[in-house]
């Protein structure tokens, strides 16, 4: 992806804060837009209440706030939510949320009683808070973003990765999927790489536990490499699974891509500890702090596509070659 160096953010109408979540992305980000990343003061009252401050003033200004929902969720969601209402209180023209990980994006339907449907309740609170414009990347169901009432941009990785694979040797290699859902996304991505695809028979047992009954669609004879490409590898058990039906089948050599890499109860050392797998691909919407990384373990940065996108919908300008069509 080419930066546009003719355009520029005005600097006066701009005002750019991060979150705890993930400071170096947003300083990645406004690094790329040739803004400055405004300083955000918090901390918390003698009973945990969150006591937050932006270091700027956002008076009659385009306001850009990034928060990643990732762990401790429900403190990074509330951080974001008050930020946004600071936001609006002191006046801002637009304020755009700028979420890289919507993790509540995993629940999008009552499939049990007595349930919330938080990814819409989420949507409603955004914008109840102030939000004018939320902005992410790969939700786990395409289906959330019907559930904003604001203007919303899922972003696409595939580029981002379509970018680093085809530097690799794909010679004798498949893509394949975990499960049926991820085949659509899996599918226009080997299109983008002349490869086939598959995708594993996946049943969810548990939220940690998965059943795959072989691999359905182009036939795994003779190849030798396989790359599973999947949104979100969170405790790694369906990677695991799909890894152990592939390995039985021939493969010899195994590529793992998810863009959120949220590697949960040690998940990332248990894809690790796979001999097959040679290579964990991942971008950088999660925050992996220096302990979790891995020889194994490569990060891409989506600081160019968030970037790309801001600058279009600053200049309004459409983003339809950087969006999410549910891939």
């Amino acid at each position: 992806m080419i930066k546009d160096t003719d355009r520029t953010l005005d600097p006066n109408e701009v005002r750019f804060f991060s979150g705890s979540s993930h400071p170096q992305l947003a300083s990645d980000i406004a690094r790329y837009l040739g803004v400055e990343l405004a300083e955000t003061k918090t901390s918390r009252f003698s009973n945990d209440n969150l006591y937050i401050q932006l270091g700027a003033s956002v008076r009659s200004r385009i306001v850009y706030i990034l928060q990643s929902l990732t762990q401790p969720v429900n403190d990074n969601l509330v951080e974001l939510l008050m930020m946004i209402d600071i936001a609006r209180s002191a006046s801002a023209k637009e304020v755009h949320a700028i979420i890289p990980y919507f993790s509540f994006a995993r629940s999008d339907k009552k499939d049990a009683p007595r349930i919330s449907i938080t990814a819409r309740l989420i949507a409603d609170l955004l914008k109840t808070a102030g939000a004018t414009h939320v902005m992410s990347m790969v939700l786990h169901s395409p289906q959330v973003h019907g559930f904003f009432s604001i203007p919303a941009d899922p972003l696409s990785s595939r580029p981002v990765f379509s970018s680093y694979f085809s530097q690799k040797d794909l010679a004798n290699a498949i893509i394949v999927a975990p499960d049926m859902g991820q085949a659509k996304s899996a599918a226009k991505f080997a299109k983008e790489m002349n490869l086939p695809v598959a995708a594993g028979n996946k049943e969810r047992v548990s939220d940690t536990k998965v059943i795959i009954n072989g691999v359905i669609g182009n036939s795994l004879k003779g190849l030798k490499r396989a790359l599973i490409y999947d949104d979100e590898i969170a405790t790694g058990g369906s990677v695991i699974e799909l890894s152990r039906i592939l390995i039985e089948e021939g493969i010899q050599d195994i590529w793992v891509a998810c863009t959120h890499g949220v590697f949960v109860h040690d998940g990332l050392q248990k894809l690790v500890d796979i001999p097959q797998i040679s290579e964990i691909v991942t971008t950088d919407t999660v925050y992996l702090p220096p302990e979790k990384q891995h020889p194994k373990l490569t990060t891409l940065s989506v600081a160019p596509v968030f970037g790309e996108a801001i600058k279009k919908n600053y200049f309004h300008e459409s983003i339809g070659e950087l969006f999410f069509y549910g891939s």
